[in-house]
């Protein structure tokens, strides 16, 4: 057990500290001396909270970088079900962009940062539905690990357990979690089977970080009785840094561009508060860590290390930092020795880091292409350097995970580049470079993980790397560096991005969805893009037996890695109504490849390669149309265009500065995209064309848009009110308040039915007032709750309509839910 949990640490460790890095860091004198403090801290704290963007970075910032302790976040869920200001990501995608927006703000303020398994559903206003759906063992198993793991002494919540229904579900059930775990990571009962890895730990309290929003107002807040309260004054000015530490947790604010959160620093005493739950209770009000040893007395044999490196701080020499190298070898021999393995493994990685530092040495691995298949031979070139006085030798380099190792032994001489380029052999079964929790199927409410060691981590799982063993006062110090793929853009300079591991070929249909109106055929695309070079297989569809493609296989080469090309199929649907998948398989030799290869690109995160089933969704439905022409504004980022497309709309993406009378006069209907009145700051001065388009006799189909930071407060003729109302519960009953309106009767008969099978939600942010002039057309409402009546408003403005509408046809249409077809189709044909 002992080496199982020995190896569980050193992998964890590894992964977690240098996945996410991929270009290296050059700390300076400052950041240096900062991490000799926190090395000397011994104390740690875990936040917990539901999705990213719930920490409170202003006070992860202030416990890693004024107190100096070991910080995490950890974020139930990777942000799945929300929305994205930035692009047409969701679901799981949205998840892997907001994983690393999480990763970089912690890169910025201090923290570390884990997950569990949870899948964010979506929007939940009940911690009881919460649980229901993502399975409160599995997630409470996963809170349990991440406590036993990291060994925080404190932990403090972000929500109040002791509140359900006073906000999101999933933020409630957090807290609850937290509370349960804390009681239940000491006992070795619960889940003993964590224990061949991680021990049991017992925190010393737990904290709810409290604030004047739980109030309900700052007056109410300023009134409130405090004596339970811990006031933290967190308005640190870093001077070594220039930094206030809100100007810091602004900044790590800032990273989570996909949910609009861009913060602005501020500077001045500022106060937090945090309200004692659980566990041994403080005297002291202002000392978090009050009767915990938060020095290297802690642990047995931890006074020799701590006398060298109290010292070490002590006689700190910024303009040579090298200086400080022999004495932080000597404690780093002595942490070796440690019987705590968990202090040994955490205070290891820190100290390996600084005598880094320290020394300038600068250790590289670069792969000479940034994608390549299992089984091939990649090239690396290493580069080691030593740019300190200290005496150096570069002992052996080994790679993983092929078996190529390097004994010669060379003297690293001071600012004198050691470089070589080897050819590594990849094993024929390495794995993917996938985002391990997207590996296999879930539920709606969890992902599947089996690998106990695996969860939690927050980045993906990469296995390409090198072991550099460095020498330095007869102490050999091993440095894993993770291969990447760098090179020199003409604009941006130095650019680094991961190594990724790819299959040999990758498919794509060209549409998410096709719409069968009659028993007509269609032409059905798929790109097949080759992972190396001289691909020769063939490809099919995969199709129910009702369902025909024509041809059944078609044969294809490729010559050079990266080149594509398309295999069209012409494709029968079934005379009955139905929803089926579309699957694309391809055959090379005698393997076959079902994966798609999406790309995730955006400046504030490194390059992400998601591989998915390589898939569409094909509906046999009938869909009366009118052939209207459309314009549509994109918002914050959607697919509606590409699904009108797919209903024979003609369909034009109009820019800002194309708003004009004379462009409208070629359309029928104009739509703005989710978010418009949020993001298009044009608009504000674009709405009187856009309502005489409406009032000339056409229809404006107006999207979902939040009541926060709209560009205008006219963007409907008639006063409409925003608010946060929503229907989650996808399956709710609709009613029909308007049965014998237009909208719901022509060109296509609308039915209860046309509501079955929605996705997440049934729509968000609907208007709870609005003006006579408005029909409402549907009610629903989740259990237990007054109806909602502002999901669908249609009004007639001069000779044509205007609609206001909630309902979440931006996540419908993607997932082939034929009913919002149905009803899109008759709000687009109003003005027939």
């Amino acid at each position: 057990m002992q080496k199982l949990y020995t190896l569980f640490l050193s992998s964890f460790l590894l992964v977690f500290q240098f996945s996410w890095a991929q270009q290296p860091t050059k700390p300076n004198s400052v950041e240096i001396y900062h991490q000799i403090q926190k090395l000397n801290f011994l104390g740690s704290v875990l936040y917990i909270a539901a999705h990213p963007d719930d920490e409170n970075t202003r006070l992860i910032s202030y416990l890693a970088n004024d107190k100096k302790a070991r910080t995490a976040y950890l974020s139930l869920t990777r942000g799945d079900g929300g929305q994205n200001l930035i692009g047409p990501e969701l679901r799981e995608l949205l998840g892997v962009i907001r994983t690393q927006e999480l990763i970089e703000a912690r890169k910025i303020d201090g923290g570390e940062q884990f997950f569990s398994r949870a899948n964010d559903f979506g929007f939940s206003k009940n911690p009881t539905e919460t649980l229901q759906i993502w399975d409160k063992n599995q997630v409470l198993s996963d809170v349990v690990w991440a406590i036993r793991k990291f060994q925080p002494d404190i932990i403090i919540n972000r929500f109040d357990h002791r509140s359900p229904g006073t906000t999101h579900g999933h933020h409630t059930a957090s807290a609850m979690l937290s509370m349960e775990a804390f009681d239940l990571a000491n006992n070795p009962e619960q889940n003993p089977e964590q224990l061949q890895f991680v021990s049991t730990w017992q925190p010393k309290r737990v904290f709810f970080n409290t604030s004047w929003w739980f109030y309900g107002s700052q007056e109410k807040f300023k009134a409130a009785d405090k004596t339970n309260l811990i006031n933290l004054k967190i308005g640190t000015y870093y001077a070594a840094l220039g930094k206030s530490n809100q100007e810091i947790a602004a900044l790590s604010r800032s990273r989570h561009q996909s949910q609009g959160f861009g913060a602005t620093g501020t500077r001045g005493e500022e106060d937090e508060y945090i309200e004692f739950l659980k566990g041994d209770t403080p005297k002291d009000k202002t000392n978090l860590f009050e009767g915990i040893d938060t020095t290297w007395n802690r642990i047995k044999g931890g006074k020799a290390i701590g006398d060298i490196l109290y010292a070490v701080e002590k006689n700190f020499d910024f303009k040579n930092p090298a200086a400080s190298v022999p004495e932080l070898v000597k404690a780093y021999s002595l942490i070796e020795e440690l019987d705590d393995k968990h202090w040994k493994f955490v205070k290891s990685e820190e100290i390996k880091k600084i005598i880094a530092a320290c020394t300038g040495l600068y250790l590289e691995a670069i792969a000479d292409v940034q994608e390549i298949t299992p089984g091939s031979t990649l090239k690396v070139k290493w580069e080691a350097i030593n740019r300190s006085s200290v005496d150096m030798i570069l002992n052996s380099i080994q790679s993983y995970p092929s078996t190529m190792t390097t004994q010669e032994i060379n003297v690293l001489p001071r600012n004198k580049v050691i470089s070589k380029t080897w050819e590594v052999e990849l094993p024929a079964d390495l794995n993917y470079s996938n985002p391990y929790w997207l590996n296999q199927s879930g539920s709606d409410g969890m992902y599947q993980v089996d690998d106990q060691k695996n969860i939690g981590i927050p980045d993906v799982l990469r296995q390409v790397k090198l072991t550099f063993n460095i020498g330095i006062n007869n102490v050999t110090i091993p440095y894993e560096r993770y291969v990447v793929y760098k090179y020199n853009d003409d604009v941006k300079g130095e650019v680094y991005q991961p190594l990724d591991i790819i299959p040999i070929v990758t498919s794509s249909i060209a549409e998410k969805v096709y719409i069968f109106n009659t028993d007509r055929s269609k032409t059905v695309s798929v790109k097949i893009i080759a992972g190396k070079d001289n691909v020769e297989g063939s490809a099919k569809l995969e199709l129910p037996q009702d369902w025909k493609a024509s041809p059944t296989e078609i044969p294809f080469t490729i010559d050079k890695k990266g080149q594509d090309i398309v295999a069209v199929f012409t494709v029968t649907p079934s005379s009955e109504a139905s929803e089926i998948s579309i699957k694309s398989l391809i055959t090379v030799g005698d393997q076959e490849f079902d994966k798609e290869k999406i790309d995730i690109n955006y400046p504030h995160i490194y390059k992400q390669m998601v591989l998915k089933t390589a898939e569409s969704k094909a509906i046999r439905v009938k869909i009366k149309t009118r052939n209207e022409k459309i314009a549509y504004i994109m918002g914050a980022g959607d697919e509606v265009p590409k699904s009108l497309t797919q209903m024979g709309y003609k369909v034009a993406i109009l820019k800002p500065e194309e708003i004009t009378t004379e462009k409208l006069q070629n359309f029928d209907v104009l739509m703005t995209g989710i978010r418009a009145y949020n993001v298009v700051n044009a608009l504000a001065y674009k709405q009187k064309i856009l309502l005489d388009f409406v009032q000339n006799g056409k229809t404006m189909i107006v999207q979902y848009n939040t009541l926060d930071d709209l560009v205008t407060k006219d963007m409907s003729p008639f006063p409409l009110k925003i608010s946060r109302d929503r229907v989650t519960e996808e399956n709710a009953e609709v009613r029909f308040l308007a049965p014998n309106h237009p909208v719901l009767n022509y060109p296509n008969k609308i039915t209860a039915a046309d509501f079955k099978g929605w996705k997440q939600e049934q729509g968000l942010y609907y208007p709870n007032e609005w003006d006579a002039n408005f029909t409402p057309i549907l009610s629903a409402n989740d259990q237990g709750e007054k109806p909602k009546n502002g999901a669908l408003l249609v009004a007639k403005y001069g000779k044509g309509n205007y609609v206001y509408t909630g309902l979440s046809f931006f996540r419908e249409l993607p997932e082939g839910v034929s009913g919002a077809f149905r009803l899109l189709a008759n709000i687009i044909a109003l003005g027939k």
